[in-house]
């Protein structure tokens, strides 16, 4: 489970948490209270402490004071005491309600003095009580006026307040995804959403940073169409201006046209070349064809590619030097593979300067699950600002020759070795020349 789902869970946890705490608070607050036994006398600490103030009065200055306190306490409308005395007379001649006076006076005989007391002052008995109705020392408590809707309606109000949080939290990314997605339907292949992200990590984060890497891959491909597409005619235009030249001569020299002949026919092959060399790359870069469906021992694949190139090269003074470390299997496509490992050496031999060796190594190293090829030469190596576009479609280093080639060739092999898994690279060697480094997975190895 993802960090989104557990977002929502808390979310919504929280949520019905706050609304079962209102409600809960709601039940036990207007839950049905326990009828005391004295449920018309005032009782705690407030009627306890009015009871002792009224006794203290009887017994000190006897009914006289006490009639004038009970007097002030009714101006000012606070608890207000009864006196009932032997005869049932109130002190004040106020008429005394019938519970309180009864259940008062059961609760004098059983000695409850919070609730009721019994006083003697002269040769008199009086019976002090506060009935509940006439207990005005403090306002009622304010939770037990509180409505029990209003309480639900916090619930609820709680909980829109967290859906619309959780609404905003997830409908502003997928907006801004939206206007992502519209500027990049609409060729603006540079737009980017990680900067409205902000610090969000979780799957909509992720999504954001997916769509970016979508973003920037479309731009890098688009930008490599259209490179390629100017590259392309540019290649064209040249081949295509000299056959319109051969055509034009032959017209006007027509004793030399043999030669103007031949000359269509080279440019013509030159075409067909660059064409056959123009659908292979496509069909590495669409996935077309590629699929290694052959066991092939590269220690005689090499080795026979190797020993075709020592015969070319041995008529320009080079020399082409292939070792081993015995038999190595991979699984490829024979034939693609073949051209991405000739076309490594042949460019080799190419550049090598007369009398030198070029070096061809199949090792395994460490008895790893990868085969490793390198071809070493001591021609006049690439500048190293120039050994990440090496393999790029056209590419010619300073001093190459145009007609050498179409810069096609390892072009087509980084495609061809990236298509079977593998990985290939060029460095500089040290005291000159160029070393290129091709890995692959094997399936099988021989024997240390």
């Amino acid at each position: 489970m993802g960090r989104l789902f557990w977002k929502f869970f808390v979310i919504f946890s929280a949520a019905l948490l706050v609304v079962a705490i209102a409600v809960g608070a709601t039940v036990w607050l207007h839950r049905p209270q326990p009828e005391p036994r004295y449920a018309s006398l005032a009782g705690g600490p407030q009627a306890d402490l009015a009871l002792d103030v009224a006794a203290t009065a009887l017994e000190a200055g006897g009914p006289d004071l006490l009639r004038e306190l009970l007097r002030k306490i009714q101006e000012q409308r606070r608890a207000q005491v009864y006196v009932v005395d032997e005869r049932g007379m109130e002190l004040l001649g106020r008429t005394v309600p019938a519970a309180p006076l009864e259940q008062a006076t059961t609760a004098a005989q059983e000695g409850q003095q919070r609730v009721a007391r019994e006083v003697v002052s002269g040769d008199r008995k009086y019976l002090l009580f506060v009935p509940r109705e006439q207990m005005r020392l403090l306002p009622p408590p304010p939770l037990r006026g509180l409505s029990p809707y209003a309480l639900v309606a916090f619930g609820v109000l709680a909980s829109l307040a967290c859906s619309a949080l959780l609404a905003w939290y997830l409908a502003k990314p997928i907006k801004n995804l939206r206007w992502a997605l519209a500027a990049v339907s609409a060729g603006n292949l540079d737009t980017r959403i990680g900067p409205r992200m902000g610090r969000r990590r979780d799957e909509i984060a992720d999504l954001g940073r997916d769509f970016d890497h979508m973003a920037q891959q479309l731009q890098s491909l688009v930008g490599a169409q259209r490179r390629l597409l100017h590259d392309v005619s540019h290649e064209l235009r040249s081949p295509i201006a000299r056959l319109e030249a051969a055509v034009g001569l032959a017209r006007q020299q027509p004793e030399h046209l043999d030669d103007w002949l031949a000359r269509i026919e080279r440019e013509g092959a030159r075409l067909d070349a660059l064409v056959g060399e123009l659908l292979t790359l496509s069909r590495l870069e669409s996935g077309i064809g590629v699929q290694a469906d052959d066991y092939v021992d590269l220690h005689d694949l090499v080795g026979e590619i190797a020993d075709d190139a020592q015969f070319e090269a041995a008529a320009s003074g080079r020399r082409v030097a292939f070792t081993s470390a015995g038999e190595i299997i991979v699984r490829a496509r024979a034939e693609l593979l073949r051209r991405a490992v000739e076309n490594v050496i042949r460019n080799a031999v190419k550049y090598a300067p007369a009398g030198t060796v070029v070096d061809v190594e199949l090792a395994a190293p460490d008895h790893s699950r990868r085969a490793r090829l390198t071809v070493s030469d001591r021609g006049p190596g690439i500048p190293d600002s120039d050994l990440g576009a090496v393999f790029e479609p056209f590419f010619r280093g300073a001093g190459t020759d145009s007609r050498s080639g179409y810069g096609l060739g390892l072009a087509i092999a980084r495609r061809a070795v990236e298509a079977h898994g593998g990985s290939i690279r060029a460095v500089n060697r040290e005291g000159g020349g160029l070393r290129v480094a091709i890995e692959l997975p094997a399936d099988g190895l021989a024997p240390a």
